[in-house]
């Protein structure tokens, strides 16, 4: 049988949504950027991912130097990890689950909860996953867009809940954006009965947090994850906070060693020193604080105020593409996305000091060439 017969018979086998689906649109990885821009690695302006530029606790490395279970499976039941949690969190390890990484977390919730057809509701621009997951479980995204300041039309929301709407997911402080939605519009909307899905990512940037609440409500979720505060974004750990019935329902159809052996002796650690994390969180915060200011001094951008690791920048002037790939061609990588609402935009991750001064001098020379 000739390969392109096997291919389109084999094609008539998949599920035909995930044949047809749009893959996410990820960050490159440094080795990449390295070749792009023809410089070492250790050249590389990275402020695409949104991660610790800090990196992890120095207890980390010498925890997983030291650990001496690599070949045995892990806890499948997360027990040691969930207590820890507890400890962090205030809440009890009953309500919590550990994934590889939050967008594990979501796939699961979205599996738990979505037959096919069943509507999500996403309030664009926002985290990407949300509608890459829908799509992959077999539901349907409907897009209730931000208001002109990017804060959530909450009535919006609540008129566009119909009797398949399953799911709605709101990120806290959003992404790309960095705005903070109000304790009182998550209330409002878990009055419509759905389950919402509050992601803190960067809870720790922001302080806002509507975690103490999940014990009182059976359809809220809180996300949150390692890899920003934390520096773990190369070991995939997340957790979430669940009402009792959603976390039991979780542990059930969760791949059984879903969190790998080395992700859980990071994050343990992690734990036991969040002195040290918590204060390059600061320093992350403090560079935020600067970064805006020096952003707003560059001519053909306009920056968003983020509660975030991030600054979300309007390209005023010339094409938001063009400027992502100049600033690439001298290795220093920003966030572009190729979505209706965040064309004219790039998203830039807070790094250290150093790394603000090298952006900012090939901003202003992008700017000398735009202005001709």
């Amino acid at each position: 049988m000739a390969a392109s017969n096997l291919k389109q018979k084999i094609e008539k086998l998949m599920r035909r949504h995930l044949a047809q689906a749009v893959g996410y649109q990820p960050i490159e990885p440094l080795e990449i950027l390295r070749e792009d821009a023809g410089i070492p690695v250790e050249g590389v302006v990275k402020l695409d991912g949104n991660e610790n530029p800090y990196g992890p606790s120095p207890r980390v490395a010498k925890a997983l130097a030291k650990y001496p279970f690599y070949n045995i499976y892990p806890d499948p039941q997360q027990r040691q990890m969930r207590k820890a949690l507890e400890e962090y969190v205030g809440i009890g390890a009953e309500h919590i689950v550990a994934g590889s990484g939050s967008d594990e977390l979501i796939d699961l919730l979205l599996r738990l909860f979505l037959e096919p057809g069943d509507e999500v509701i996403i309030c664009e621009p926002t985290f990407g996953m949300y509608h890459f997951s829908t799509e992959v479980c077999g539901g349907r995204v409907k897009d209730v867009p931000r208001d002109a300041l990017y804060d959530m039309d909450v009535a919006a929301v609540k008129r566009g809940v119909g009797s398949n709407t399953k799911v709605i997911f709101i990120t806290n402080p959003n992404n790309p954006t960095g705005n903070v939605t109000e304790e009182q519009a998550i209330l409002e909307l878990l009055d419509t009965g759905r389950l919402v899905v509050v992601d803190e990512a960067y809870y720790e940037f922001c302080k806002a947090t509507v975690a103490p609440l999940v014990p009182k409500y059976e359809n809220l979720v809180v996300l949150r994850t390692f890899s920003k505060w934390a520096g773990l974004a190369g070991l995939r750990l997340g957790y979430g906070i669940f009402p009792l019935k959603i976390a039991q329902y979780l542990l059930k159809i969760k791949p059984p060693y879903n969190i790998n052996a080395a992700a859980q002796v990071a994050a343990l650690e992690s734990l036991k020193d969040t002195d040290y994390l918590l204060g390059t969180v600061e320093a992350i915060v403090a560079e935020r604080e600067r970064l805006y200011v020096k952003l707003k001094e560059v001519g053909f951008l306009k920056p968003c105020p983020s509660r975030g690791n991030f600054i979300l920048c309007a390209v005023l002037e010339g094409d938001a593409l063009d400027v992502h790939r100049r600033l690439r061609e001298r290795g220093i990588s920003v966030r572009y996305f190729d979505r209706p609402s965040l064309r004219s935009f790039i998203r830039i991750s807070v790094g250290k000091p150093e790394h603000t001064d090298i952006l900012i001098e090939a901003l202003r020379d992008i700017g000398e060439k735009i202005h001709g």
